[in-house]
C-alpha cells in the first residue's frame, strides 16, 4: 500500500469526464468518417451510447464535482417523491454510525431569491412552503452571518401523537466567491428559550442548505439554481424506510426536512413573478457581542462523527490529444474497439499539469535540499496512523485551471507541487503573530535557510483564545525566473497579490457538516481577508488574518471545535487569468492530520 501522504493515489478510480469526451470527440469523428448508422448492431449501440454522452455533458444537471478539490462522495438516489430526488451515502450507511442523505431539486428562480426565502422568518411567507419551520422566531444573532431561532410545531400533521413540539437550532450561512450559498443548521440550546411547559423538546437534525446557479443559455432570461439538502439521520429507521414503503419515516422530522426541497419548487412554481423583496434584516442584523452569545447558548452535541465515502465522483480532463483510442481500418469502414474504455483511457493518460512551467530558472542546475535540515514545532507524519501532524501530498486531489479554460472552462488534475515543503510551526500568542520569519528562530534565518534560493512562507492566523498561528514552510531548488507568474506575484504590489493568491481546501476525513461549510472551492484570500506581505532577502511571508473576515471567524471557529479529528489537504496556487499564465500549478501543498491545539508552542518575538 503506498503512503497516507501520496494525496489521492489510493483513491477509486474516477467518474468518466464529460467535458472531455465533448470536446475530444467532434476531432476523433471528423478524422475518421464513422456510419454511424452502420448495419452491424453494436456500431449503432456504441454510436447511441457516444450521443448520450455528449448529452449528458452539455446539460446543467451533471450531479458532477463543483468544487476545486476531488470530493469523495458516492451517492445513490433511492427515492423520486414531488419531483426531487434523495440521496444516500453509501459509505455512511455501511458504516452504521449514521446516514447521511440529500434531496435535490432544480428550482426556477434566482440563488438569491432562494436564499432570502429559506432565511426568511416571516410567518406567511413560510407557510406557504415550510410544514416543520413555518413558526421561526428570532432569538439571536451575530454579525448579520450567525442566529439562533426558536420553533414550535403541531406534530398532528406527522403523527398520531397530540403533544406540541418546539426546538432551538442554530443557523450559520455564507456566500461563496462564485455566488453560491451555504447554509448551517445544527441543534443548539440557548437560555432566552429554556424548555417550556406543554412542549416536549426536539432535537432537530444537522442539515446543510446548498444554493448554485445554473449555467444557462445566452439566449435565455429565466433564472434557475440546483437547491441540495443534506441531513445526519439514525441507520435504523432509514433501513426500514427503504425496505418496506409503509414504515413510519414518512411521518418523521427528517422526511419533513428532506421534502422542504419539493416545497420549493413548488412555491416558486406557483410564484413565478416572486422577487427577492423579503427582510433584508437577516443579512444585515444588529450585531451582538460574540462571546456574549457564547455564554448565553451553545451548540447541541453530536455524539457521533460520520465520514464521507473515499470514491471521486468526477474529474475535467485536458484535451489535446486522441492517444489511446484503438482503430481499425476495414474496406472504408472504422472498427472500433471498445470504445467507452478508449475514450475514458485518453482523458484519464492527461490529467496532470507537469509543474515544470518555466517559473524556475533553468540557467541554473537545481540544489538538492535536505528535509533533516528543517526543523518546524509540529512533526511530520510517517504514516495515516500519526495524528498532530504534517505530511507532503501529491496535487492529484485538486482540480485547477487547464491550457484551454478561458475558452471552455476546463479544468485540468493538479500535478506535483514546484516548491517543497520544509516544515511546518503551530504556534500560539495572545496576540496576532506577523513577520513570523523575522524570528532568530525561525527555520528562515538559520543557515540552511539562508542558502536557499527562496523561501516562501504562508502564516495562516486563526483567531481563538489564545491565537494560533500554523505556519507552512516551502522551499525552491533554483532561483525564481525573472518575468514568470511567480516572480511577478513574489515582488509585485499587494494589490497584484491578493488578485492572485488562491487557495484550495480539501478535507479528507472529519465530520460531515464541517466538510461542507469548508467546502471544496477555490478561494482567493486576498479577497476573501486581509493578508499582509513581507517581502525581504530571498523569502516572502504572507500572513493572512483569517480573524479580519465575520464568515471566514465562524467557519474557522466550527472547524476548530472538530479539529482533532480532521484530516485537511491545502493547495497553494498563484491564479492564472491570462492565456500566457496558463496552465496553471500548484506552488505547494500541505496535509493537516487531526492537529492538536494544546500542542501549539508559544511564539517568541
Amino acid at each position: 500500500m503506498k503512503s497516507w501522504d501520496a494525496g489521492v493515489s489510493n483513491r477509486a478510480t474516477p467518474a468518466l469526464p464529460w467535458k472531455a469526451i465533448h470536446n475530444i470527440l467532434p476531432h476523433f469523428l471528423c478524422f475518421f468518417r464513422l456510419n454511424l448508422e452502420g448495419h452491424r448492431p453494436w456500431m449503432r449501440r456504441y454510436a447511441h451510447s457516444l450521443k448520450k454522452l455528449i448529452r449528458i455533458g452539455k446539460d446543467g444537471f451533471f450531479e458532477g464535482n463543483v468544487g476545486d478539490a476531488i470530493e469523495a462522495h458516492e451517492w445513490k438516489c433511492v427515492r423520486t417523491v414531488n419531483g426531487i430526488r434523495i440521496f444516500e451515502d453509501v459509505d455512511s450507511f455501511k458504516s452504521e454510525k449514521g446516514v447521511l442523505l440529500k434531496s435535490v431539486g432544480v428550482v426556477d428562480a434566482n440563488l438569491d431569491t432562494v436564499f432570502d426565502v429559506v432565511l426568511s422568518l416571516d410567518r406567511h411567507k413560510r407557510y406557504e412552503w415550510d410544514m416543520l419551520t413555518g413558526d421561526l422566531e428570532l432569538v439571536d444573532s451575530v454579525n448579520g452571518h450567525y442566529d439562533v431561532v426558536y420553533a414550535t410545531y403541531d406534530p398532528k400533521h406527522l403523527t398520531r401523537w397530540q403533544s406540541k413540539r418546539d426546538f432551538v437550532f442554530s443557523r450559520q450561512w455564507f456566500r461563496g466567491q462564485d455566488g453560491s450559498y451555504t447554509i448551517l443548521q445544527s441543534p443548539a440550546i440557548h437560555n432566552k428559550r429554556p424548555p417550556r411547559p406543554g412542549y416536549r423538546r426536539v432535537r432537530i437534525n444537522p442539515s446543510t442548505w446548498e444554493i448554485r446557479g445554473l449555467n444557462e443559455p445566452l439566449d435565455s432570461n429565466a433564472a434557475r439554481c440546483l437547491v441540495t439538502l443534506i441531513l445526519e439521520i439514525d441507520p435504523h429507521g432509514w433501513g426500514k424506510w427503504k425496505k418496506n414503503d409503509h414504515s413510519k419515516f414518512e411521518y418523521t422530522i427528517p422526511n419533513a426536512l428532506l421534502c422542504q426541497v419539493a416545497a420549493l419548487k413548488e412555491y416558486f412554481g406557483a410564484n413565478p413573478a416572486l422577487t427577492c423583496d423579503f427582510s433584508t434584516n437577516i443579512l444585515h442584523s444588529k450585531s451582538s457581542n460574540s462571546s456574549g452569545i457564547n455564554n448565553e447558548f451553545e451548540d447541541g452535541k453530536v455524539n457521533e462523527e460520520f465520514y464521507d465515502a473515499t470514491a471521486a465522483d468526477s474529474l475535467c480532463k485536458d484535451e489535446d490529444s486522441d492517444d489511446g483510442l484503438e482503430l481499425t481500418k476495414m474496406d472504408g469502414k472504422v472498427n472500433l474497439k471498445n470504445v467507452s474504455w478508449a475514450v475514458e483511457d485518453l482523458a484519464l493518460k492527461h490529467n496532470s499539469v507537469s509543474v515544470e512551467s518555466n517559473e524556475l530558472d533553468d540557467k541554473f542546475s537545481p540544489i538538492s535540499i535536505d528535509a533533516s535540515q528543517f526543523h518546524g514545532s509540529m512533526c511530520q507524519g510517517k504514516d495515516e496512523t500519526d495524528v498532530n501532524c504534517w505530511a507532503s501530498p501529491g496535487g492529484q486531489g485538486f482540480m485547477i485551471r487547464g491550457k484551454t479554460y478561458l475558452h471552455d472552462n476546463s479544468k485540468v488534475m493538479g500535478g506535483d507541487p514546484l516548491l517543497k515543503l520544509l516544515a511546518v510551526d503551530w504556534f500560539k500568542s495572545d496576540h496576532n503573530m506577523d513577520k513570523v520569519a523575522l524570528s532568530s528562530k525561525c527555520l528562515v534565518q538559520s543557515e540552511a535557510g539562508k542558502k536557499l534560493p527562496f523561501i516562501l512562507v504562508i502564516n495562516l492566523q486563526v483567531p481563538a483564545k489564545p491565537n494560533y498561528s500554523m505556519v507552512l514552510y516551502y522551499g525552491a531548488n533554483r532561483p525564481i525566473k525573472k518575468q514568470s507568474l511567480l516572480d511577478r506575484f513574489i515582488d509585485g504590489s499587494d494589490m497584484f497579490r491578493n488578485a492572485r493568491f488562491k487557495l484550495i481546501p480539501s478535507i479528507i476525513e472529519g465530520y460531515w457538516m464541517v466538510k461542507r461549510a469548508v467546502g471544496t472551492k477555490a478561494c482567493l484570500l486576498g479577497k476573501a481577508v486581509t493578508c499582509r506581505y513581507l517581502r525581504k532577502d530571498n523569502f516572502l511571508e504572507i500572513d493572512v488574518d483569517i480573524g479580519s473576515s465575520s464568515v471566514a471567524r465562524s467557519v474557522i471557529g466550527l472547524v476548530l471545535g472538530y479539529v482533532t479529528s480532521i484530516v485537511v489537504d491545502l493547495a497553494i496556487l498563484v491564479e492564472a487569468k491570462e492565456e500566457p499564465e496558463l496552465p496553471e500549478y500548484i506552488l505547494g501543498t500541505v496535509r493537516l492530520n487531526r492537529v492538536r491545539p494544546d500542542s501549539a508552542v508559544p511564539f517568541e518575538v
